[in-house]
């Protein structure tokens, strides 16, 4: 189960640290967008910060939460953007839901596990 849990973290990880390097350097080909999801992605673009900003935490988070130590921090900064992400499949994406509730589920489990590290925040 250890082994298993490191490999999810690790695809965990990295799939966040090579969204957030695209968002930074673009290398990755867009794929075709309806309309509407163009509409929403030049509204974020108009935002110069925005998406700097967003693949800036997406790689801080993604090399955090691969390292076992740090993964509390990293799945925490994480969820936000997640629920982003969920939200833009939702809303605009659907034929993607699938694939983006995986990685929810997965930011869920592991905060679940970690969940006493995070009660001391709060208590």
């Amino acid at each position: 189960m250890k082994i298993f849990k490191f490999i999810v973290f690790i695809l965990f990880g990295l799939m966040f640290i090579n969204s957030g390097l695209n968002k930074l350097f673009h290398y990755l080909p867009t794929p075709e967008l309806s309309e509407e999801l163009t509409r929403v992605n030049q509204a974020f673009d108009t935002i110069a910060w925005l998406l700097p900003l967003v693949g800036i935490v997406e790689v801080i988070g993604g090399i955090l939460s691969i390292i076992p130590r740090t993964r509390p921090l990293g799945l925490i900064m994480l969820f936000p953007i997640m629920i982003g992400v969920m939200c833009q499949h939702i809303f605009y994406a659907p034929e993607g839901l699938l694939f983006a509730g995986a990685f929810l589920v997965v930011n869920l489990w592991g905060i679940f596990e970690h969940r006493n590290k995070y009660l001391s925040l709060i208590n």
